[in-house]
């Protein structure tokens, strides 16, 4: 695969795929609101400030539903409307809210976890497999069925000239006695097919050498004995979560050998299903086609892997392995090679380039008087050792003064000063388990917190700082820092951690077109006045003002950009961003830390302060009432549709605003908000408040129409809410963005105060629902359904 950092006009910034520069710039935006000359004009002027908040007005739905003869309770509470988006545009996402509430009550529950891993796509392997046999056949997978579309979408696509004549048979239909693993998983059960997933195949390689987490990925309760049934399973970590992916064995085969991965063997077939099971979850075999090793460490880990150059490596990367090891992570290392001809060719001191090897031990040895550091390596083959100093038999070992780890055996482990091992090799590849990766006691666990988020365009997609207008509504977590390392010995004095960002469901997405987009993030030091705040988004005049503390080591089109990290004790917010602005994706953020931390999403509460904008029948003074008694006809009332015609004449009279007009909708939602009698239309008051409030619009309107283009960008619209009194999360903005904004990523005047009129709707029925301000409003099915059709 091909990775291209990105590039830009400053601060020169160095990657192990190349270098890339970034701009910052310091913007001073800003307008004033413009008077106009329609009816409409007011010199009424909205300013505002930014409030933090301390109380979070958040909603979750419980109640099981698992009696079916009833509807269950809906209780809105505060606990969390952040993760569930409230019932604003409720419903157009009131599916995604039972998803995500379901998904948090099954991870709440333990699933998940390796112990007791999510069913992917709902499918149960001990059930299937139990039916197949009761049924007396062979179980066959229509969720990733043996047809074109599970080859590929391209060059493996149906019509490819490269899958003509693939035929799909079991391993029963290819040898007369297939086993699933024979003599124990090793490096030899794999080799490559014509598939480029070499570094999947590398990454399953190095699972073979670790018994604990290959029995995790590669369950032992299956096989071709007396309980097959054509189903197998295997489980991988996704993004947050195990999940347990269910398969039927299949197998693309040409020319009567298997298309894709197979073992040396020929007999041996669990390296050829767990590629399917993988290719499953990520859409199809193609999909696999180019990555990093360290992409497949991860999915067969849960862990979080970082490089390491040799040529350009961290002043203490020697206290790094050693502290990576006793956290019980997974080492490797390797030697670059310049040419196809050099790949396994064997230096004259023994090392193999282009090998894998791992790195299984760090320590150091009293030599002649001083402290030499070593690192035991391992030549998976079991032989082929190095023969320079510090190997085996070596004269070194005999001025080793105290503890002596020195080892003789023929068995592909060595020991070298790291030193020459660091001139010897070039990438060093760590992969830090989560603790319950780890089945021994003895060695020192990690801190792990991860969190999920999504950048939208026009709402939660900013780019990185070379866009100031809009990085500051990425979303922000803040990590905060307390206690500093137990490391003594390398004299530096601070915090470890490590910061990964994942890219979600990217491969899957291949087939659309897509692929990885090019991500990384920056890290700021929080201001003392902040520290403790959770309920706080940072503005843009934050960032225009405030340099970043660290940063991603590059931008780059990885499906994980991780970089370590030191610091001093105190709170730091991170913001994960794509490099080019405006472009959808899902990520999930991860910190692993050597001392325990805190880390959490950092948003903006959920609040409304409206002003109390009633005008009387008696206040309404001579000119309006007459205005008012023209437009109303007969009955001294307009209705929604009346309404709409008084607002579409006016604006249609207007140069300085753009819209389309009032639509139907909008219409009726501004007369339900202001009718207090419930006939559905607006009195003399009602209707004097309702103008009195769309001219506050229009100012805040024009106030954040910084362009003058009589449109707001989504992001202007963002301050624009807070003009008007509404403080919402970045959840709710996507919500409002995906509904309200043109493709552009502008909102006219007519869907700006349609917007408004919807959220101040909303907040004015929860109010009048919870009378005493508790926080919280319980509703029976047959009010659900009233409210919800509002």
């Amino acid at each position: 695969m091909l990775v291209f950092p990105a590039s830009g006009t400053r601060e020169e910034e160095q990657s192990r795929a190349g270098s890339f520069t970034e701009r910052a710039r310091r913007v001073e935006c800003g307008s004033e609101a413009r008077e106009g000359s329609s009816p409409w004009s007011s010199s009424w002027s909205s300013s505002w400030s930014s409030s933090w908040s301390s109380s979070w007005a958040e909603v979750s739905l419980s109640g099981s539903g698992l009696r079916e003869e009833k509807f269950p309770r809906i209780h809105l509470r505060r606990v969390d409307l952040c993760s569930v988006p409230f019932f604003f545009s409720l419903l157009a996402i009131m599916s995604g809210v039972a998803s995500t509430l379901a998904k948090r009550r099954a991870v709440a529950a333990g699933f998940g976890t390796n112990a007791n891993a999510s069913r992917y796509l709902n499918q149960d392997f001990a059930s299937l497999r139990a039916q197949c046999r009761s049924a007396g056949k062979l179980f066959c997978d229509v969720t990733f069925p043996a047809e074109p579309e599970a080859l590929g979408f391209k060059e493996l696509g149906r019509g490819s000239s490269k899958v003509r004549g693939v035929t799909w048979k079991r391993p029963t239909e290819l040898v007369s006695n297939p086993e699933f693993i024979l003599g124990g998983a090793t490096r030899t059960d794999i080799c490559q097919g014509a598939l480029g997933d070499c570094w999947l195949l590398a990454a399953i390689a190095s699972l073979t050498l670790n018994e604990y987490v290959m029995a995790r990925v590669v369950p032992t309760d299956q096989g071709f004995g007396d309980n097959y049934a054509g189903i197998f399973h295997f489980q991988f970590w996704q993004f947050g979560e195990w999940v347990d992916v269910v398969i039927d064995d299949r197998l693309p085969v040409k020319d009567g050998e298997l298309l894709f991965v197979h073992s040396a063997e020929g007999r041996e077939f669990w390296s050829a299903l767990l590629e399917k099971a993988y290719a499953k979850v990520n859409g199809c075999y193609e999909a696999l086609s180019g990555g990093s090793t360290t992409e497949g460490f991860e999915d067969f880990t849960g862990g979080i892997a970082e490089n390491f150059d040799l040529q350009r490596p961290p002043p203490n990367l020697f206290y790094i392995i050693k502290k990576a090891l006793e956290a019980g992570a997974l080492l490797g290392c390797s030697i670059d090679i310049t040419s196809a001809a050099d790949s396994e060719a064997v230096t004259r001191q023994k090392l193999v380039k282009g090998h894998a090897y791992s790195l299984t031990g760090a320590v150091e040895v009293n030599y002649r008087g001083r402290q030499e550091k070593l690192v035991r390596v391992r030549n998976p083959w079991g032989q082929v050792e190095w023969t320079g100093a510090w190997s085996d038999g070596s004269s070194e070992w005999n001025y080793v003064e105290g503890d002596c780890p020195h080892a003789k055996a023929e068995d592909g482990e060595f020991w070298m000063s790291f030193s020459e091992f660091s001139r010897n090799y070039n990438r060093v590849e760590v992969c830090t388990l989560t603790p319950d990766a780890i089945d021994d006691d003895s060695v020192k666990h990690w801190s792990v917190s991860k969190f999920d988020g999504t950048w939208r365009r026009g709402s939660t997609a900013g780019g990185c700082r070379n866009h100031p207008y809009t990085f500051w509504t990425n979303p922000q977590f803040v990590v905060r820092l307390e206690e500093e390392d137990d490391d003594p010995d390398d004299g530096d004095v601070g915090c470890s951690f490590v910061v990964g960002l994942i890219q979600k469901n990217r491969r899957k997405l291949r087939q659309q077109g897509e692929d990885m987009h090019t991500v990384g993030f920056a890290i700021y030091e929080v201001p003392k006045q902040f520290y403790g705040q959770r309920e706080v988004h940072l503005d843009k005049n934050f960032f225009l003002t405030h340099a970043q503390t660290a940063k991603s080591e590059t931008f780059i089109n990885l499906r994980e950009v991780s970089t370590r990290f030191k610091l001093p004790p105190g709170e730091y917010l991170v913001v994960p961003s794509t490099f080019e602005p405006h472009l959808n994706g899902d990520f999930c953020i991860r910190v692993f830390s050597e001392k325990q931390t805190e880390t959490l999403p950092c948003d903006d509460p959920v609040s409304a302060e409206l002003e109390d904008e009633t005008v009387s029948d008696e206040g309404v003074d001579a000119g309006f009432r007459g205005l008012f008694t023209k437009l109303a006809g007969d009955d001294m009332e307009i209705s929604a549709g009346e309404l709409r015609t008084i607002l579409n004449k006016i604006v249609a009279k207007r140069t300085d605003i753009k819209t389309d007009g009032f639509s139907m909708e909008t219409s009726r939602i501004m007369v339900n908000l202001m009718d207090d009698s419930g006939n559905g239309k607006l009195g003399l008051g009602e209707f004097a408040t309702l103008w009195k409030k769309v001219q506050r619009y229009l100012t805040i309107y024009k106030k954040n129409d910084a362009d003058n283009s009589g449109t707001m960008s989504t992001p202007e619209m963002r301050v624009a809410f807070k003009d008007a009194g509404f403080t919402l999360n970045n959840n709710i903005y996507q919500l409002l963005v995906a509904r309200y904004s043109d493709p552009d990523m502008t909102i006219d005047f007519d869907n700006f105060v349609g917007c408004l009129m919807r959220l101040e709707m909303m907040f004015k029925i929860f109010k009048r629902l919870d009378p005493h301000d508790s926080g919280s409003i319980e509703l029976d099915f047959n009010s659900w359904i009233n409210f919800a059709m509002i």
